[in-house]
């Protein structure tokens, strides 16, 4: 393994040398900057011997400009005079060029082996090789590793390129939240990263989940819980990687409700599977609102707690890095650092009550300030800072036409997570015809193809099929532009399915002061939606793999929810006839995994409903009592005769014995057949849930102990076939940084960005 040292600026140069050279003399080296002692980058003293480090990064250089700054610095070596000197530099040195700084150096130099070059370096970090896996940046450099993360991502994400990995790299500021995660995730196989927006949740997941990879584990980033459950697998040392997985703007009790539960059966399985991480993010304020609404995600049982990292407050020394790194890496004109510099505009940066990587990373942007003079940088900084909006609004209210506008607000309604080209298509085919006649704006039949191709590289990312936004800010931004009335009554119609819909219903409710009339307004948009809906497919094949389905819709039993909400909100009798006509009849069967949990909750709710409700909800009840009835009664493995019993028995209050004789039969069917049910299970943990629903169902009904051990032995067998199979579990050895305390003051905050001030040789 050779490192090149690229991924790494001066100031991480300096501290993996300061580490390197610790632990090959064990010994601790103290950190300096460029201040009077004239650029010690580390220095040991001991019983009265003084040992002197100085790095020199010239990751752009050669020999040349390293000779130059050390004829340079020699004064100052002179000067401190220490018992022994180091010199450790990424240049590349023959004999001869140890040998001419060793003349240059003097004195102060005990041996030309303390001058240590690139393959010096490499040598040491093979020999040292936890120094290496500390330094998650260099590590994740190596190029087969970066090989084997670029893979992975590229099959997972939807955009990623060589380019755009190292530029993470380069950019990411390591800190003692990557060791904190690391250690969650050995300890409890789950980790929650929460934080504002814009503070690097996402950056910390990806970097641990690129460390999990460097040492060969399968990255899965999924959309859903569904996607988790269908692709878990005992045989692959996996981690799961959940971006912003309760939403990525704002939550509420119907959008958890539907996750919830499923949350916490995918966190048990995960935690129940030696070979599997899951890594999720999502943002402080929506994880607190999550607890308090949810059930699963508040009950102390899953103390969720035990799984929380939150990094929405980083250290100053951490805010500092990440500007340097920004300022080094984008290649921001040195006249534009100076003008940070001299007028102090660095440390209120730093300082700043709104401090946020992400505007950080648009500021370093050479593209955003090209036009931007060195004088006026510092205020422009401070101005985006101040005003995070302002970030987008020119560039979307003057800068691009109505058509692009609106494939944005398609792309906004279409998914959290980007989507299929084909998807954000038919919900611009829809809204942007609207649009243009509510606002008096000409449009033609190219206008989605000429919009995308307006907007990538912009706003948008284009790849593999899929559309996402460039950077979540831009999502952010139209949250907040999207909060009218006017705007989302005028798109209603446009919706093409009812996750569109529900996404609509969900932004329309953030508005304040909304009266029944406003809800009518919006809703009766979906009449023609509501029509149609038993006719729009839950699953799609995947236009690139057309071997794999893709989930395209709600589910049957959401579908009925919504509209019976609807028809609550709104009075339109047409919301609540369809969720008749679709729960007695639906196009899509309901299926146990999609449906057992919603279907008894929603018949409950309208038993307990007031008298003059139940009148109008009457057929409706009974349909779906019909339902549930034949969900029971046809083939279940254990796991899915599991979840409709568990949501019976959680509403029993308001459907007391009504299934009683249903669950009496299908838990001696279940027990009697399991054994002949197994082929298609592979997981053992998997299998392992099934002894212990088998031995819970049992015991509800009390049935025969003879047929529940036959049950018991016969998955048993199949767990013990499986386990053969199975991946073993291997900790991840990349540990991070350290965890020392940190202090950082204003000289501190000089002596990092000085020496970007310097001439170049």
């Amino acid at each position: 393994m050779t490192y090149s040292f690229t991924s790494l600026s001066p100031a991480d140069f300096e501290d993996l040398a300061r580490d390197l050279l610790g632990e090959e003399l064990a010994c601790r080296f103290e950190a300096f900057g460029p201040g009077p002692d004239g650029g010690i980058d580390g220095r040991h003293a001991k019983s009265g011997v003084t040992t002197i480090l100085q790095a020199k990064h010239l990751r752009m250089s050669g020999f040349a400009a390293l000779a130059s700054q050390m004829r340079n610095a020699r004064p100052s070596i002179d000067q401190l005079q220490p018992d022994r000197y180091i010199l450790v530099t990424s240049v590349s040195l023959t004999p001869a060029n140890k040998k001419a700084l060793a003349d240059i150096i003097g004195p102060s130099l005990i041996d030309a082996s303390d001058i240590l070059g690139f393959e010096d370096l490499n040598s040491l970090l093979r020999k040292q090789d936890d120094v290496a896996k500390s330094h998650v940046k260099l590590w994740l450099s190596d190029t087969a590793i970066l090989e084997r993360v670029l893979q992975a991502a590229s099959y997972n994400f939807t955009t990623v390129t060589r380019a755009e990995i190292t530029a993470k790299l380069n950019v990411y500021a390591e800190n003692p939240s990557f060791g904190q995660g690391r250690k969650v995730l050995e300890s409890q196989r789950i980790l929650i990263i929460s934080g504002p927006g814009g503070v690097g949740k996402t950056t910390l997941a990806e970097m641990l989940a690129y460390a999990y990879i460097g040492e060969g584990w399968d990255l899965v980033a999924i959309r859903s819980l569904d996607d988790g459950f269908a692709r878990i697998n005992d045989s692959r040392r996996q981690v799961f990687f959940f971006d912003d997985f309760l939403g990525r703007i704002a939550l509420d009790e119907r959008a958890l409700s539907t996750q919830d539960t499923e949350l916490g059966r995918f966190i048990a399985r995960v935690r129940r599977t030696p070979t599997a991480r899951f890594i999720l993010t999502t943002r402080a304020p929506v994880f607190q609102h999550a607890k308090l609404v949810s059930d699963v995600l508040a009950d102390r049982r899953l103390d969720v707690a035990q799984y929380l990292l939150d990094v929405g407050i980083y250290t100053r020394r951490i805010r500092a890095r990440i500007l340097y790194n920004h300022l080094v890496v984008a290649g921001v004109p040195i006249e534009h650092i100076r003008a940070l510099y001299e007028t102090e505009t660095i440390k209120e940066i730093v300082d700043h009550e709104f401090y946020n990587p992400r505007i950080v990373e648009w500021m370093t942007d050479i593209s955003h300030i090209e036009d931007v003079a060195a004088d006026d940088y510092p205020e422009t900084f401070i101005n985006k800072l101040n005003d995070p909006d302002s970030i987008w609004d020119k560039q979307f209210q003057y800068h691009i036409p109505r058509r692009c506008q609106h494939l944005l607000f398609s792309l906004y309604f279409g998914s959290q997570y980007g989507a299929e080209i084909e998807d954000v298509e038919e919900i611009f085919e829809g809204v942007h015809p609207l649009l243009c006649q509510k606002f008096g704006v000409t449009w033609d039949a190219k206008d989605f193809e000429s919009s995308v191709k307006t907007l990538e590289g912009g706003f948008i990312a284009v790849a593999n099929g899929r559309i996402s936004f460039i950077n979540p800010s831009v999502r952010d931004y139209l949250y907040r532009y999207l909060l009218d009335r006017k705007l989302l009554v005028t798109m209603a119609a446009g919706a093409p399915t009812s996750s569109c819909a529900m996404r609509m219903v969900d932004q329309f409710k953030k508005l304040p002061d909304l009266a029944p009339d406003d809800w009518r307004a919006l809703l009766s948009g979906f009449s023609a939606l509501a029509q149609r809906l038993n006719t729009i497919p839950r699953w799609k094949r995947i236009s690139s793999k057309p071997t794999n389905l893709r989930a395209y819709d709600t589910t049957t039993s959401d579908r009925i929810n919504m509209l019976l909400l609807w028809w609550q909100l709104s009075g339109l009798e047409l919301f609540l006839e369809t969720a008749v006509a679709i729960a007695a009849n639906p196009k899509d069967q309901f299926k146990s995994w999609d449906d057992a949990r919603t279907l008894p909750t929603i018949l409950a709710n309208l038993l307990s409903a007031p008298q003059n409700e139940k009148k109008d909800t009457g057929p409706l009840a009974v349909a779906i009592e019909s339902a549930i009835r034949k969900m029971l009664g046809g083939p279940l493995d254990p796991d899915d005769l599991e979840r409709i019993v568990t949501s019976i028995d959680a509403n029993k209050a308001n459907l007391g014995q009504m299934f009683d004789d249903e669950i009496n039969t299908a838990i001696p069917d279940m027990i009697e057949n399991v054994g002949g049910n197994l082929g298609h299970v592979d997981s053992d943990s998997t299998l392992s849930d099934y002894i212990s629903t088998v031995e819970k169902l049992a015991n509800r009904i009390g049935y025969n102990p003879q047929a529940v051990d036959s049950a018991k032995r016969a998955i048993q067998s199949r767990i013990e076939e499986v386990s053969e199979d199975a991946a073993k579990e291997e900790e991840l050895s990349v540990t991070g940084g350290d965890m020392r305390t940190d202090t950082f003051d204003d000289q501190d905050l000089k002596n990092l960005f000085e020496p970007l001030l310097a001439e170049e040789d």
